[in-house]
């Protein structure tokens, strides 16, 4: 022992430093425990600047992984808190007693998502546009991020309105100058569905090489986030060359997948041309899973969602509410692309939400319609399996777009 104590004296000396033996433990130990108590509490921050580097990402498969319960740190805003939540997400508000499902965190097999940082996301949005484009359920993702960030906004300093005959909705932090927007289009190309509240019609038809009229309220836009699947979900889909209305229009039925990849053939098109490179960053959400059949997890046949309070465990799960081959079209669109010089981010939600079958509104959403006798009598004839309740599943997509807009 006394030939160690010299040894440190010695080294203190060549340093030009006295130390006695004690000093200097009482020293390491400080810094041992200063150490410690840096990583406990800043932890967190630690591992949410890891994550977000390319490197990162591109070593963690973000989007492989399990629900992990956690209700100290979930959800991640209250549902009555937020001030513009819809009443086809508010699952709470219509009655559901269950709210477990406000509780989950994603964890990925090989890393941690970064925590969610309303107050950084929205400095990194500072006079700049996020733009949600698609369906209800991108809408729903839109709700999701509206509700993430609102919280920590002033109510004088935040807004709402719409216009483009209310296709577009969009959410303005003021002080920042930065808006969260949502675009109804729900097959990203010219249709005759895309009237935001009109738009139930028996017979589908496309304008499958127009875009335009949409993508102009897009083009300035500094990150954009695309969907479009439901909506294709048919055997054929009647397509239109020539203009509605237009008494010489060419009308022919395209089968699927067929007419879904002509479709997103020219939203790539339009991306390649008209993207600033270096100044938006592009997404596209996978495919939203339904859960509308229950002997596909092991449930009772002619059961669907309805009632369900357990996710699904069996990892990997698939069910027939997903098409791999329309998913691949879309990989196969943006591999395209990225040989042209464009970069699209995918956004891979749809096995995490495979897992979720217990995440839908089911019965507890506003009915926009009178529900009938025959509905009343039986409540999963009108059960609500597509969407999802919030705070919940979106949350998630919105934390995994949220480390990729923070790895550029």
């Amino acid at each position: 022992m006394a030939m160690k104590v010299h040894q440190i004296v010695v080294l203190g000396k060549n340093l030009g430093i006295r130390f006695t033996f004690h000093s200097l433990v009482a020293i390491l130990t400080a810094i041992l425990v200063v150490t410690a108590i840096y990583f406990t509490q800043e932890g967190r921050e630690w591992s949410y600047e890891k994550t977000m580097s390319d490197e990162s990402l591109s070593k963690c498969n973000m989007f492989s992984g399990k629900w992990v319960f956690d209700n100290e740190s979930y959800p991640l805003y209250k549902e009555q808190e937020c001030k513009f939540m819809s009443d086809q997400l508010a699952c709470e508000k219509f009655g559901r007693k269950d709210l477990s499902y406000q509780n989950w965190r994603w964890k990925p097999h090989q890393c941690d998502l970064p925590r969610f940082n309303a107050t950084t996301l929205l400095e990194k949005l500072r006079n700049k546009r996020l733009v949600f484009v698609g369906d209800s359920l991108n809408r729903g993702q839109w709700v999701s991020m509206v509700c993430l960030v609102e919280s920590s906004i002033p109510s004088t300093l935040k807004s709402m309105h719409t216009i483009a005959n209310g296709s577009l909705t969009i959410f303005k932090a003021k002080e920042y100058n930065a808006t969260i927007e949502f675009y109804w289009a729900p097959l990203l190309v010219e249709s005759n569905s895309d009237d935001p509240v009109n738009h139930r019609v028996s017979d589908r038809i496309v304008r499958v090489q127009a875009i335009e009229k949409h993508a102009k309220y897009w083009t300035d836009a500094d990150i954009l986030v695309f969907n479009t699947y439901l909506w294709w979900r048919r055997q054929a889909m009647n397509v239109l060359w020539g203009s509605f209305g237009d008494p010489n229009g060419v009308y022919k039925k395209v089968r699927m997948v067929r007419v879904y990849e002509m479709a997103l053939r020219t939203w790539s098109d339009w991306l390649e041309v008209h993207i600033n490179r270096n100044k938006t960053q592009l997404f596209f959400v996978s495919m939203s899973p339904t859960h509308q059949s229950a002997n596909e997890w092991g449930g009772t046949k002619g059961e669907n969602c309805y009632k369900e309070r357990d996710q699904i465990i069996e990892e990997g799960y698939s069910g027939n509410g997903s098409v791999p081959k329309m998913m691949q079209v879309v990989e196969n669109v943006i591999h395209d692309l990225k040989t042209r010089g464009l970069k699209v981010e995918m956004l891979n939600i749809t096995q995490l939400s495979e897992y979720r079958k217990e995440g839908h509104p089911s019965i507890h959403r506003k009915q926009w319609e009178p529900l009938t006798e025959e509905e009343v009598s039986n409540p999963k004839s009108y059960a609500d399996c597509i969407h999802w309740c919030l705070p919940g599943v979106p949350d998630t997509w919105n934390e995994l777009l949220y480390a990729y807009v923070f790895s550029r």
